[in-house]
């Protein structure tokens, strides 16, 4: 099975490296089971973060017939600024949401054999661009309204699992939505080895649409 991990130009690297180790060491743990992948909607490139120009390289185009998980992350930049003149952390989102990704991810979200993932500001791309109307999902804490505002529903919760849709919080929520993945796609004792292996606890409950409506106290 693949993980395709996208890169698009203002990446967070911390989205994209923390769930690309968790997955690898999870594929080692299942024995191969499981590949991970940078990629790009343009094909192989040089990517250019949104942090002192730090590059990743993707080694292939997004493929959104191959089945697995397509996992997108969020960027990285300033937070303030005049968007005309500055690639504002929502100028790159916005950017991301109007390229030619978004047809991809369509047709990914359309194949019942794969999951689309997000972290930190990668829902909120896929919001930006109508990809997920009406589903369940996070983002940052600073953009929850905004994705609200789309007509996605904000989950206030560390990781969101709305069925082939799951989504994680800021940015080191990657290393949560890996492990939650694994854990999907093989079980505990896979995902708890990789906890083991980097000294990490998985933080918050899992929120999924299922089960008994909480009574406001």
């Amino acid at each position: 099975m693949l993980v395709q991990i996208v890169l698009f130009d203002g990446f967070d690297p911390l989205d994209v490296i923390a769930p690309f180790e968790v997955l690898a060491a999870g594929g080692d743990a299942a024995g191969g089971a499981l590949a991970v992948e940078l990629v790009a909607a343009e094909g192989p490139r040089e990517v250019v973060s949104g942090i002192r120009g730090l590059t990743l390289r993707a080694t292939a185009k997004l493929d959104p017939d191959r089945p697995g998980y397509v996992v997108v992350p969020g960027a990285v930049g300033p937070t303030v600024g005049d968007p005309d003149q500055v690639a504002t952390i929502p100028v790159l989102l916005a950017r991301f949401a109007d390229s030619a990704a978004v047809p991809l991810l369509r047709a990914a979200l359309r194949n019942p054999e794969v999951t689309v993932a997000a972290v930190c500001g990668g829902s909120l791309a896929l919001a930006m661009a109508g990809l997920i109307e009406g589903r369940h999902a996070v983002t940052h804490v600073l953009g929850m309204d905004v994705l609200d505002a789309t007509g996605v529903h904000a989950v206030p919760a560390r990781v969101v699992d709305d069925g082939d849709l799951v989504s994680a919080g800021g940015v080191t929520s990657g290393l949560d939505l890996g492990l939650h993945l694994l854990e999907r796609e093989f079980g505990p004792r896979v995902a708890h080895a990789v906890e083991t292996l980097f000294e990490y606890e998985r933080r918050g409950v899992v929120w999924r649409d299922t089960g008994r409506t909480p009574v406001t106290v």
